[in-house]
């Protein structure tokens, strides 16, 4: 078999799938105290507005518009490995100068826009070959084991990660916190060294950057295999809507939780703690969840859930505030990480090898690339409006990602369907 394991051989022993596993640990853990400390760099540090700060999350989010589609087809052309090992290294690069920065009291606004949008171009490849790689390094009917296993390491980073990212920013600075990232991305990309899988065959026709099929007809090709799949279209409708919606909130919230309520980062930090437990809970149980429910039934509960969730942000009284967000919190991770495991499982095996990258990326291009308009949105409205208004449009609106996976290809879905064939 091409595998480095055999179909019997347990995930836990599978040790390409334990080093990628560990490196996604790390770097998410890292990743959670800069997603803390960037913004309040932005907020305490460069006392920018509110549309600044709602502006700097879409800037680090317009890659995904940008290169998307390009990194789907350039990653189909290359190992995945050395991929994503040089998004590590870079990203390592581009945060570590935050802190040096700082230290030289030459820290800009435009220095941080040039970092969230280097980083967000890395993460563009980074995401595209971390997705399609793994079905390279587990057994098909292992990818929602894998996934729910990641999904644990993320979700304990992001129980973690806020707390430590309080603590750190309390103790040394916003600024000299963003060091934790840097250094999380280098352990990774060692850790990814380490994976040794014989992925596909590359296609002779796609080697290289040049072939005898131009990029933007491989471009063409992925896109064409979403919007043309059933369940990827309704899929990516519903997860591009939420992530519009839901990056309006996060643009506002971290303003109106330090500027209007008053609270220190360390409250901050608790607050997204507390709530991580519902991420966490959920990739625990995914597996039992989606056999008890069935596979489509998780996908539209499991968005119902989260949307409804971002909806008891915007209702939440100023008494009690913050029991309201650390519940609101931990329903948005739970029910979004029973969807994000389902639909992710879904996709990764009904999807034909030499088209993973270019369906992942395509999939991120459209469901990714709403959210820098969402940052933008939410930035203006705050400003507009009022932060605590717009919070409350972002919940109603978000609940218009619920139809999508209410279509009767998705919901009638009992387990994941056989690899249907492509030309």
């Amino acid at each position: 078999m091409s595998k480095a394991q055999k179909p019997s051989s347990p995930l836990r022993r599978n040790s390409n799938f334990a080093h990628l596993w560990w490196a996604e640990s790390i770097s998410q853990l890292g990743s959670q105290v800069s997603l803390l400390a960037l913004p309040l760099v932005a907020i305490t540090v460069l006392h920018a507005s509110t549309f600044a700060v709602g502006a700097l999350t879409a800037v680090e989010f317009a890659p995904f518009v940008l290169f998307g589609l390009p990194a789907g087809a350039i990653v189909d052309r290359l190992p995945r490995r050395p991929v994503l090992m040089f998004a590590d290294l870079g990203r390592a690069v581009a945060l570590a100068s935050v802190p040096l920065a700082y230290a030289l009291d030459v820290l800009s606004y435009a220095q941080l826009l040039v970092v969230v949008f280097t980083t967000g171009s890395l993460t563009v490849f980074f995401d595209v070959a971390y997705q399609s790689i793994l079905p390279a390094l587990v057994e098909r009917d292992q990818i929602v084991d894998g996934n729910a296993r990641l999904e644990v390491s993320r979700s304990s980073a992001q129980l973690a990660g806020p707390a430590v990212g309080g603590l750190l920013v309390q103790a040394i600075g916003a600024a000299s916190a963003v060091t934790a990232d840097a250094i999380s991305f280098v352990g990774s990309a060692l850790l990814i060294r380490g994976i040794h899988a014989d992925e596909p065959p590359i296609d002779p026709r796609e080697a290289g950057m040049s072939g005898l099929r131009s990029l933007g007809r491989e471009i063409r090709e992925g896109l064409h295999y979403v919007l043309g799949h059933r369940v990827l279209r309704m899929v990516a409708g519903s997860t591009a809507t939420s992530n519009f919606f839901s990056s309006m909130t996060t643009a506002v919230f971290l303003l109106y939780a330090v500027r209007e309520r008053h609270y220190s980062a360390g409250l901050v930090g608790a607050v997204f703690a507390i709530g991580n437990v519902g991420p966490l809970v959920a990739a625990v149980t995914s597996a039992r969840i989606t056999r008890v429910l069935k596979l489509g039934r998780a996908i539209w509960l499991g968005m119902l859930i989260a949307q409804l969730a971002t909806l008891l942000l915007g209702v939440a009284p100023t008494q009690h505030a913050f029991a309201y967000f650390t519940v609101a919190w931990l329903l948005f991770g739970f029910g979004g990480t029973v969807y994000n495991i389902s639909q992710v499982s879904l996709r990764q095996a009904i999807t034909p090898r030499r088209l993973q990258g270019r369906m992942n990326a395509s999939m991120r291009f459209m469901i990714w690339g709403t959210m820098p308009f969402g940052s933008l949105a939410g930035g203006a409205l705050g400003t507009w409006i009022g932060l605590r208004p717009t919070l409350l449009v972002a919940g109603i609106g978000g609940m218009a990602a619920v139809p999508w996976v209410l279509a009767r290809s998705v919901r009638e879905l009992r387990e994941i369907p056989e690899l249907e064939p492509i030309d």
